[in-house]
């Protein structure tokens, strides 16, 4: 998962917007081969709760939810693309639509049931992902790297 605070963003399909937000989150959410509602639901809880918001004395120690934030979630299978051999990125690791459509559904479904304002693109589609970097402040969120909290 690629986190990325926003001014603002939105994202398109066939030039219609389908999901925009203010302040907030942009998520691209890649779902790979063996993840789980378990790591869907620690992913969700975790990144609700990033402190990545500037606090009353400026610094960044606000949460999404605390600054009354959005999020704008859009699926990014490509983020599981593999380049180190040949010129082609493979994308065996990434899961596919079967498996990763529910569970991109259920990790939408667990950040709004956390409070916060939840927008989305279109699981699939060929999208348009327009959006200012506030910061910049990008982070990668990977759950392999998820120890017990």
């Amino acid at each position: 998962m690629v986190i990325q605070r926003v001014s603002r963003a939105s994202v398109s399909v066939d030039g219609t917007v389908v999901g925009q937000i203010g302040r907030g989150l942009l998520v691209l959410l890649g779902i790979r081969q063996g993840d789980t509602v378990e790591q869907a639901r620690w992913l969700a809880e975790k990144l609700v709760g990033l402190r990545l918001f500037a606090d009353a004395q400026g610094k960044m120690n606000a949460s999404v939810a605390e600054v009354g934030g959005e999020v704008l979630i859009v699926s990014q299978f490509t983020l599981y693309g593999e380049v180190q051999k040949g010129r082609r990125p493979s994308y065996a690791a990434a899961a596919g639509p079967e498996v990763a459509e529910p569970l991109y559904a259920e990790f939408v479904r667990l950040v709004a049931s956390l409070g916060v304002p939840t927008q989305t693109g279109r699981f699939g589609a060929s999208m348009a992902v327009e959006l200012v970097n506030d910061g910049p402040v990008t982070l990668i969120v990977d759950r392999e790297a998820k120890t017990a909290d």
